[in-house]
Parts: structure tokens; C-alpha cells; sequence
């Protein structure tokens, strides 16, 4: 297939299952597919990084394993863990005289699997999304380096575990903290930023097409005034279609004052960013 059409057909399949892609995003997802290269996304909060990893997984037709990260993640969080209670139980049970109550306690069926080991063993080959990469540690960004390099995971007691065919991998960050230059160079990089205007009413009619054109227009075109405000918590494209949503349900086709007040709730989401959309009378003319 030619690079433009194979292109072409990765942004229609993605729009097919509720994502609409730019070129870029496309050429990105489809080179890291056939390049069999983690692909790490960046941008702001609410941009849709976790959504196009959702949208991979709906256009496979594969699983969707999400390891959500944070800080203090560790291996028995992300890799895999034992089950304790029932490991107590067993030996509890065994040293009562009941028959085949031990067996061995660091054995499959007390093996409890955690994000990264799930990936690894399921099949067909999933769709791993490590989200939020950057709120975890450098020592978790270490455990994920190696993992990400072998695609196997060593359990002291049982042996190695290797993926028959390695999970597509696709890292989220915002950026709230740097990022490992060995990290980068394992993946493709993808910049996902706020959608132009035009871009985000149409991603507002398609998921939501209860909407009417005109008013997700006129959405899109007051979050664009809106976002370049020193706001803590700039409005993402969740906050968008809850907006346009919300402004439908109670019957508002224009962004009258008296509509916007009535659903200031679905867009702006702490006391400070509140005071300063007040204080600047958006949205504006």
C-alpha cells in the first residue's frame, strides 16, 4: 500500500470508531504499528492522548490493557503480585493435615497479574496504554525501560514470561515533569495539542450528534477564546462535549449570557479559573 493511502485509511478507520485524527496522528499511529515502536504522546490535559489509545484498540479489534501511573508505582503494582490471603490459607490449611491443601505457594494460582504482565499474556496482542507516565518515578521509568525492551518479565519462582507477539505500546505524558532521554529514544513522538476550531466541532458532532452544527461551533469557538487564559485547569475536549451536551439538554441553541451562566459547571472546574472567566466576561464578541 502506498505511505499516502495507508495513511489516508489509518485516519478513516480511527474516525470509524469515534476518533477523528489529523494526518499527523495518523502517520504516527500507523509508523509506530509497522515499526513496532512504543509511540509516546504528549500535551496538555484532555487533548484525547487516552482516547486515541482507546481508538487503537476499537479500530484492532484487540484488548485494551491500561496501566494508569502515579507517583510511588512500583513493580508489584505494574508487573505482577501474590495473593497473600490465599497463600496464608493454603498454609494454614495444609498444616491442619488437609490433603493437597499446599501446593505450591508461589505457583500460577496464587499469581496475581498486574497491568504490564496482563499485556504480555493476552492474546491476540493488545493495545497497552501507559498512562501518565510521567507522575510515576524515575525508578518505575528504569522497570519500564527494561520491560519495554524484551517484552518478557522474570518471576523468580516460576521463570520467564515473554509475549508470543509484543503488545502495541502507546505511553501518555503531560509533561509535568522531564521524561528520560532513554525513554524517548525507544519511542515514536507524537505532540497532541487542543484542536482548531473548526477540528473540535466536528469531534463535537461526532461523538455528540445530538448537537446541532451551529452551536458546536459556537463551542468551539468560545473554548478557543477561553483556553489562553491563565486558567488551572484549562478545558479539554471532555469538558467540550459535556458543555455542548449540557447546552442541548436545557435547550439552548445559542451562547446566550444566560446559557452560559446556566452551564458554567460542564466547562470551568475550580474557584480561581471561575473568578478569572468573570473577571474577563467570556466569552467575548
Amino acid at each position: 500500500m502506498q505511505p499516502d493511502i495507508a495513511i489516508d485509511d489509518a485516519a478513516q478507520q480511527l474516525a470509524a470508531v469515534g476518533y477523528l485524527p489529523t494526518r499527523e496522528v495518523a502517520g504516527a499511529v500507523y509508523l509506530a504499528e509497522r515499526l513496532g515502536r512504543p509511540l509516546l504522546i504528549e500535551g496538555p490535559a484532555g487533548v484525547g492522548k487516552t482516547a486515541l489509545g482507546r481508538a487503537v484498540a476499537a479500530w484492532r479489534q484487540v484488548p485494551l490493557v491500561r496501566l494508569q501511573c502515579y507517583e510511588g508505582l512500583d513493580a508489584s503494582q505494574a508487573l505482577y503480585d501474590w495473593d497473600y490471603p490465599r497463600q496464608l490459607l493454603a498454609a494454614r490449611l495444609a498444616a491442619e493435615g488437609q490433603e493437597g491443601a499446599l501446593a505450591s505457594l508461589y505457583g500460577p494460582a496464587f499469581l496475581m497479574e498486574r497491568p504490564l504482565l496482563r499485556a504480555l499474556r493476552a492474546s491476540p496482542a493488545p493495545v497497552l496504554l501507559i498512562d501518565e507516565v510521567d507522575r510515576a518515578d524515575e525508578a518505575f521509568e528504569a522497570l519500564l525501560l527494561e520491560f519495554l525492551g524484551e517484552f518478557q518479565v522474570t518471576i523468580p519462582e516460576i521463570g520467564t514470561v515473554s509475549a508470543a507477539a509484543p503488545p502495541r505500546v502507546m505511553l501518555t505524558s503531560n509533561r509535568t515533569r522531564d521524561l528520560s532521554d532513554a525513554l524517548r529514544r525507544r519511542c515514536l513522538y507524537l505532540w497532541l495539542d487542543y484542536p482548531d476550531p473548526d477540528r473540535e466541532a466536528n469531534i463535537i458532532r461526532l461523538a455528540a450528534p445530538e448537537v446541532e452544527g451551529e452551536l458546536a461551533r459556537a463551542v468551539a469557538a468560545a473554548l478557543a477564546q477561553l483556553r489562553p487564559l491563565a486558567l488551572m485547569k484549562p478545558p479539554g475536549l471532555a469538558e467540550a462535549l459535556d458543555w455542548a451536551r449540557a447546552l442541548t439538554v436545557l435547550g439552548w441553541g445559542a451562547l446566550t449570557p444566560e446559557a452560559v451562566s446556566a452551564t458554567l459547571p460542564a466547562v470551568v472546574k475550580t474557584a480561581e479559573d471561575l473568578d478569572v472567566v468573570r473577571r474577563r466576561g467570556w466569552p467575548g464578541p
